[in-house]
């Protein structure tokens, strides 16, 4: 089933980096990523339906700091759908920051409930984007020179990565939310172009990849 946006919805973008996509710097603040080109393409399928967009993605955060901005930032603005994507900071996080430390997947899948909770308690439509890595080659500067991430990094986080994926995939049957498979059509759209067309450094998606995550999303809307 799709989630029907009637006119006059308040559809929110939440999480990190990949959903921030420099807003602050937008016209209309909604980032230069997938929010963007999801509003774009309703708004050109939809002109009878004007839909409030909304974008509080801010790079660099996890879960716990979603939490910490949770009801100033989402639940205030009663909005009629939430769309959720952040872990991948809960990923990498002990290996680019120096006081930082593996995330426990129980840790995380905690506090990714205490986020929806109130919100399916308000009623709101939830739409979860699994947190994703793409297999790229060779060594990244990461952190803005914070760290090098190379093969043994990558392989590090994709262990860490694994059970957080499959926490996202659980909450999202536990509270009937859609889900969309984001690790999983990136690996198969990797196979097809080259990871790195994707997602230059495995994980912030380039256009394409933007263009990728607005087309699934807009799938699950009528």
């Amino acid at each position: 089933m799709t989630i029907t946006v009637r006119p006059g919805s308040t559809v929110m973008f939440t999480g990190d980096s990949i959903t921030d996509c420099q807003r602050l710097e937008s016209e209309d603040g909604l980032g230069f990523g997938y929010p963007l080109r999801v509003a774009g393409e309703w708004g050109l399928r939809h002109p009878d339906r004007p839909v409030t967009w909304l974008n509080t993605g801010i790079a660099g955060h996890k879960v716990r700091d979603l939490e910490a901005r949770w009801q100033t930032d989402v639940l205030d603005a009663g909005p009629d759908v939430v769309s959720i994507l952040v872990g991948v900071n809960d990923m990498g996080w002990h290996t680019l920051d120096p006081q930082g430390h593996v995330i426990p997947a129980e840790e995380f899948e905690a506090g990714y409930d205490r986020l929806l909770a109130p919100l399916a308690e308000a009623g709101t439509e939830l739409i979860l984007i699994e947190p994703f890595l793409l297999p790229i080659h060779g060594v990244i500067e990461a952190g803005a020179g914070v760290a090098l991430i190379g093969e043994k990094e990558r392989e590090e986080w994709r262990t860490d990565l694994d059970p957080k994926i499959q926490a996202v995939r659980k909450l999202a049957r536990k509270y009937g939310a859609h889900l969309i498979a984001a690790d999983g059509m990136f690996a198969e759209l990797a196979a097809m172009a080259g990871p790195e067309y994707w997602a230059a450094d495995g994980v912030h998606p380039t256009p394409a990849g933007h263009a990728a995550l607005a087309a699934a999303w807009l799938r699950l809307v009528a």
